[in-house]
């Protein structure tokens, strides 16, 4: 009678289960140096106090800030001396006790997690690339460059155009002459990262149409056929980030139908390539034939 043979290597579902452990096991790790980054960017604006707060957040709370200074150079250049912005009608103040500590804290962090997106996008995309195929993986370089690139060009156009318009609009606008602005130190910044970074999300456009267009989800003649409509949601989205000013809604709109018009010839540039790829396999495969 034939003894049942005992298995002393592991079983197909116990590779599957070690696969998934050592996935897991990555992933923390990769999350773990994230964190890190982000924990060493935090502390290093916690202590630059001074800087972080005087010269970056308050900021655009000063006539003297730098687009407020290059608006009056243009006004004069241009004979409009009513885009001067030589005064701010408004005061920050913390009606808190612990209201500056705390929003030392929470800005530090921000900060923080501004200063360490590229790392952290780079743990993100290293913990991605495995799982890609060789020609996913070859299409895709440059990714973590060109999303970081177009994070910090979207977060500098916010904080130096969209930010400071919008307070500017908000702390000039009165009903009544007699009621004085004391903004309180919570909004002021929360309306300053609002600003900043939206801008910095919004202006990713090209780098999410490049990967929607990489997984044929969307071709540049969807996006030629419906531009009037992204028109549309791009004139909402403006809205949404700047007050209820037409000039600062242009100004905003301008870049992001620019980004549209950009990510309309990246679609275009994917399906090239992708078509001459097919196309390269197919006659390799007649050659093999």
């Amino acid at each position: 009678m034939n003894q049942p043979q005992l298995q002393t290597g592991p079983t197909l579902g116990d590779q599957h289960e070690m696969s998934f452990i050592d996935h897991l096991e990555a992933l923390r790790w990769h999350i773990i140096r994230a964190a890190i980054a982000v924990v060493v960017f935090t502390l290093a604006a916690f202590f630059a106090k001074d800087f972080l707060f005087h010269d970056l957040i308050l900021g655009p709370s000063r006539p003297d800030f730098w687009t407020y200074r290059m608006f009056c150079k243009f006004g004069a250049w241009v004979g409009a001396p009513d885009l001067c912005i030589d005064k701010i009608g408004f005061v920050i103040q913390n009606r808190e006790m612990s209201g500056q500590l705390t929003m030392h804290i929470s800005t530090s962090f921000i900060v923080g997690l501004v200063l360490g997106f590229p790392y952290l996008f780079w743990e993100v995309w290293r913990f991605i690339k495995p799982g890609l195929y060789p020609h996913e993986r070859n299409n895709s370089q440059g990714a973590v460059f060109f999303v970081s690139v177009l994070f910090m060009l979207g977060l500098l156009f916010g904080y130096y155009i969209a930010a400071p318009l919008s307070i500017n609009f908000l702390a000039g606008y009165v009903v009544d002459p007699t009621i004085e602005n004391q903004i309180d130190m919570q909004s002021y910044i929360s309306t300053l990262t609002t600003m900043s970074m939206s801008c910095a999300f919004v202006f990713e456009l090209p780098m999410i149409v490049f990967f929607l267009a990489k997984a044929g989800m969307i071709t540049p003649e969807i996006m030629r056929v419906y531009r009037k409509h992204a028109i549309v949601v791009i004139l909402v989205i403006a809205a949404i980030i700047t007050p209820p000013d037409v000039s600062a809604q242009i100004i905003v709109t301008i870049p992001i139908l620019l980004l549209y018009e950009l990510s309309i010839n990246i679609a275009r540039m994917v399906r090239r390539n992708d078509t001459a790829r097919l196309n390269a396999q197919l006659a390799e495969n007649k050659g093999v034939a």
